[in-house]
């Protein structure tokens, strides 16, 4: 039997080897360059799926991907909160934000479409009916060769980048009918889903399945082809909007984002679409330069 000094001898020793291992676990932890990027749901998927990616070969490096829309995402950026704000819109068309002391990283371009539950009877709609019925005027599918069924708006709440562009590209100015407003992508597909008469817009990464049915504009479908030369006149730049002085891990990110590796593959796989790909370009002001 050991008696005990010798006992408390080993006792301490333990102890003190146990610490140093703490301490070496919490070394290597901290020593990893953290990165935080916030803001858009329409980007995050692409952000998560890359972000993983790159953490496999750059185990130096914690990334942190969260939603919460591109207003969100802005303002965090501002106050220094995150590292990276997510957006679909130009920070210079964003409340409160001051895009001169940002930097704007484009990293894909996102299609958006009216999407209705598939009980509706109805495949295209006229620019024109599109917006009648977000600002109230038309209230019966039956109006537009639908079913005699209620019309339920979906909307986006205000700070999402989504309903910016939905609204800069459809409304044009006019104000929306007050309706149900949720938060994400990801929500507005379950709820349209599954409610009888209901519409709302979703980007393209979120259409992939056979649950909605995406609705045509003046006979132009929803697709990549026709984003790329603006026949399809609902579509964003995916912004990655860093602060002017970024560290080495961040730049390294972005960089990979548009790297051939990323844009692609994972960027048409998630359902975007390349930026290299597009033939037209567009402004912070939605005017499109071909």
């Amino acid at each position: 039997m050991l008696n005990a000094k010798k006992f408390i001898s080993i006792i301490s020793i333990m102890i003190i080897s146990g610490l140093v291992l703490t301490a070496c676990g919490n070394s290597n932890d901290s020593s990893k360059s953290k990165i935080t990027a916030v803001g858009s749901t329409a980007l995050q998927p692409l952000v998560e799926e890359a972000a993983n990616e790159y953490q496999q070969n750059n185990n130096n490096v914690s990334i942190t991907v969260q939603g919460g829309g591109s207003g969100t995402g802005l303002s965090q950026l501002q106050s220094k909160a995150v590292t990276i704000g997510n957006s679909d819109v130009f920070a210079e068309k964003q409340n409160g934000i001051d895009a001169k002391k940002m930097i704007d990283h484009k990293v894909a371009v996102v299609g958006m479409a009216p999407v209705v539950n598939k009980s509706v009877g109805v495949k295209n709609l006229s620019m024109k009916q599109l917006s009648d019925i977000f600002t109230g005027k038309i209230t019966n599918w039956k109006q537009v060769g639908g079913k005699n069924q209620t019309i339920e708006v979906i909307n986006r709440v205000k700070g999402s980048g989504t309903r910016k562009t939905f609204e800069a590209d459809v409304l044009k100015g006019k104000s929306a009918i007050k309706s149900q407003e949720q938060d994400s992508n990801g929500t507005v597909k379950k709820i349209v889903a599954s409610t009888p008469g209901a519409i709302s817009y979703l980007a393209f990464s979120f259409m992939g399945d056979n649950t909605l049915q995406p609705i045509s504009i003046d006979n132009v479908k929803p697709n990549d082809k026709n984003v790329e030369d603006n026949s399809w006149k609902i579509w964003s730049y995916e912004h990655m909007y860093t602060n002017k002085n970024i560290d080495k891990a961040t730049k390294s990110f972005i960089e990979y984002m548009n790297s051939k590796e990323i844009q692609n593959n994972l960027v048409k796989k998630l359902g975007y679409i390349s930026i290299h790909n597009m033939k037209v370009t567009k402004d912070a002001n939605n005017q499109i330069v071909k």
